[in-house]
This record gives C-alpha cells, structure tokens and sequence, in this order.
C-alpha cells in the first residue's frame, strides 16, 4: 500500500482491538470512514477469527482478527482529513474507489468532463441510513467494586479465624462433617493454601445445607469473603462459591444490601482485563457458561439408576452450587430468577432428605 501525506498521521492496531469510532483506513489505501460498531464472529472452535466493522454510513468491512490495521490518531484527524456527512472521506491525493480511469485522469487535470454534473452541495457519495442506531459500547460495562461502606456491610470475625471455625464445631457437637472440617482447620488457617479455602467453603456449606444454620455459615464464609481475587482460578473457586452461598443467604434473610456487596465481590475478577478485545471476549465466554451452565444431568441420572444415594447426593450438591453461581448472577439469558429458585429450593429438598 502507497503511503499517502496523511498516512503519517495513522497508527497501526490490531483489528481485534478496533472500537466505534475510530478513523479506519479502508483496503483502497486512499478514503478513511468512521466505525461505528464492531463485531467479532468466532469459528467452530469458539476463536475469533473475523472482525466486522459496521461503518458509520453503511457498509460492513471484514478483517481477519489477527491482521493489523492503520486508524487516524485522534489528535492529527483534524489537522490530516475533514470529516464527510456519510462518514467515508476521500484522504488528498487518492481517488474515488469507483472512479473510472479517464475519470481519474480529468480530475488530475482539471478538465470537466461533458455531460458530467456535480453533485449537490450538502449530499455525499452513498447515501446515510434515515435511521441510525447508536452503537453499543466496545466493552461491556463493567461492574463496579464496592464501596468501603458497603464493606461496612460485612461484620468483621469474631476473634481469630481459627475462634471462628471452633465456635461452629462447638454449636454443632453431634455434626461428624463439621467436626472432621474443623479438627483439619484447627492447625492453622492458611489463606494462600487451595486445600484450606476448600475446607472454609465446604464447612460454610456443609453448616447452611446440612445442618440450615445460617448465621454459622456465614460466620465462617465470611473469612473467605473479603480475600481479593489474587489471579489463581484455583483458590478463587473457594472464595467464589463462599460468595455465591452468602449471596443467597441474605437475600432469603431480606438483607438486599448485604448480598448486593457479595455480587459485587463475586464479579471482581470480571473488571481485571484491560485490553478491550480480550474483556470482549471474556464477555462472551462468561455469558456463554451463564447461559449453557453444567447442571449435572447425566452424573445425577446415572446415579439415581444405579441406586447409589451417597453419589447421587454428592452431585447434587455441585449442581447446587452451579445454581448458586447462577443466582448470585442475577440469572441468564436462559433461566430467570423465579426458575432458578424453584430449582434451589428442589436441590435443598433433595439434599438435605
């Protein structure tokens, strides 16, 4: 591509990190046009692999995720280009893409052609849509963390982690899953270990579901709660369903803003991507497990079949937990809120016979 004077004044991206409103240097090498919504469709693997550019005055532009691309820098528009009513402007020096050859000739020269009007004052090339649409925001709007006062919200522990843990034992002599729990985490409480997350979630879950103590389980869930997302998937799968568990126990109890900032919490890791095409597509991976989550079918049925009670419960209580996260999510695109609950509730019923 023959660079042009008001090249100089592009810079090179990759396509996958286009947004409305850039300035895009169009495959001609010779007119820019305003985007004015990007779309990405991904191939049978689920991978990006095409970006569409809708432009601002009609057309659809298809670039290979991964090619780089030329768009005007933003402080040197102005002074490279003057902006065209349909969004498509010819750079000074380049012709017109549909230009025939003699044509480009007699606008090198100068010369009118016969018989060739010149176009109206005020109307452009390709006609603009009557309406429209605005574009929708490259990224998704990202969810917020919450408010120190907010955090106010959560009551600090009740001494040590370890005070809190043999507070629940202590209420539950008879319970052998609560005892086992505690009896592991009574050697010290190690917050960078996956193991001992583990251990604080199922003791936080095994006190609401089996033992529909509320406050015990969210006593102990809450020395999970407030540790940040340190990055790990691992550990923060503990911490994850802590807050998905507490998210349900207050809105059972009304306390709305209580569970409001355990959503919040729970959606952190969702505002740590900087770079807009990868927080795109870790919008659409996330909506895509909300919408089609792992339930458990198969493993549950294949159980109940086969007669095997203590596997059938064991399973119920991961898709317990899938609900849960489901829950904490406001619901999908495929299972509202009402529908989730009369699910939860079935799930406790079942696991708690």
């Amino acid at each position: 591509m023959t660079e042009t004077p008001a090249a100089r004044h592009y810079s090179e991206q990759q396509a996958g990190s286009l947004t409305s409103g850039d300035q895009l240097l169009l495959p001609d090498g010779g007119r820019i046009a305003e985007i004015q919504r990007v779309e990405l469709e991904s191939d049978d693997f689920g991978t990006p692999a095409v970006v569409l550019a809708n432009l601002t005055g009609g057309g659809t532009i298809r670039i290979a995720a991964g090619s780089t691309v030329r768009i005007l820098d933003p402080d040197a528009s102005n002074a490279a280009v003057e902006a065209a009513p349909d969004g498509v402007t010819r750079l000074p020096g380049a012709a017109p893409q549909d230009a025939a050859p003699e044509e480009e000739a007699a606008d090198a020269r100068g010369d009118e052609q016969p018989g060739k009007q010149p176009p109206a004052a005020g109307t452009a090339a390709t006609a603009a849509p009557a309406v429209v649409v605005p574009p929708p925001p490259a990224i998704p709007p990202a969810v917020s963390g919450p408010s120190a006062e907010e955090l106010a919200l959560i009551p600090a522990p009740a001494g040590t982690p370890e005070a809190v843990v043999e507070a629940a034992a202590e209420a539950h002599p008879d319970a052998v899953g609560v005892l086992l729990l505690a009896d592991k985490l009574a050697k010290g409480i190690n917050f960078k270990s996956g193991s001992c997350l583990k251990d604080l979630s199922d003791l936080a879950h095994e006190l609401f579901i089996t033992l529909k103590d509320p406050d015990g389980a969210l006593a102990v869930a809450d020395l999970l709660n407030v540790l940040p997302f340190d990055g790990n998937p691992g550990r923060w799968a503990s911490v994850e369903a802590s807050l998905a568990l507490s998210s349900y126990i207050c809105r059972e109890d009304r306390q709305e803003d209580r569970a409001e900032v355990y959503e919040k919490l729970l959606r952190t890791p969702e505002n740590q991507e900087t770079d807009p095409f990868k927080a795109r597509m870790n919008a659409k991976v996330r909506q895509r497990s909300l919408n089609e989550p792992n339930l458990y079918d198969k493993e549950i049925f294949r159980s109940i079949d086969n007669s095997n009670h203590e596997a059938e419960r064991e399973w119920r209580l991961l898709r317990l937990e899938s609900l849960l996260f489901l829950r904490a999510h406001g619901g999908s695109e495929t299972i509202g809120l009402g529908e989730l609950q009369r699910r939860i509730s079935n799930e406790l019923e079942a696991v708690r016979a």
